[in-house]
């Protein structure tokens, strides 16, 4: 492994969901601590969506003056899902992340090996990196 490769500083193990799931399993994944903002949306092995917080809270605006169980069931995760995410392999490094985050179209970016999903890189993960290298 490279020294300065982006598996040193991606979430490994990463939650992903897939298109079909309703957006309740969505909202678990976000309850839990620490939990990164991003969900990738997978469909056999393949890299198909990503959820982004603001697209699961833009989508249940509202959602308390309804009843949240119908919200969360009625809509699934293709319906809230950005397709056709953009992503990186494992052999970027860190300054390739780092420089397209940077740029501010994305906040995460999900790390592709052999087409599968092996980690996800937030913007937090580069600024950590950078500061313990200080």
């Amino acid at each position: 492994m490279k020294t300065n490769s982006i598996t040193k500083v991606m979430t490994k193990n990463v939650v992903c969901v897939s298109p079909d799931q309703d957006i309740l399993d969505v909202k678990h994944i976000y309850e839990k601590k620490e939990f990164h903002h991003h969900i990738p949306v997978v469909e056999n092995d393949k890299l198909v969506g990503m959820v982004s917080l603001l697209d699961f809270m833009y989508h249940i605006s509202g959602a308390g003056m309804r009843d949240d169980n119908a919200v969360y069931k009625t809509l699934k995760v293709k319906d809230i899902m950005t397709p056709n995410p953009f992503y990186m392999t494992s052999e970027a490094n860190i300054e390739e992340v780092a420089n397209i985050l940077t740029e501010g179209n994305y906040h995460a970016v999900p790390i592709l090996e052999n087409d599968k999903v092996v980690g996800i890189v937030s913007t937090a993960d580069i600024i950590k990196h950078f500061l313990q290298e200080a």
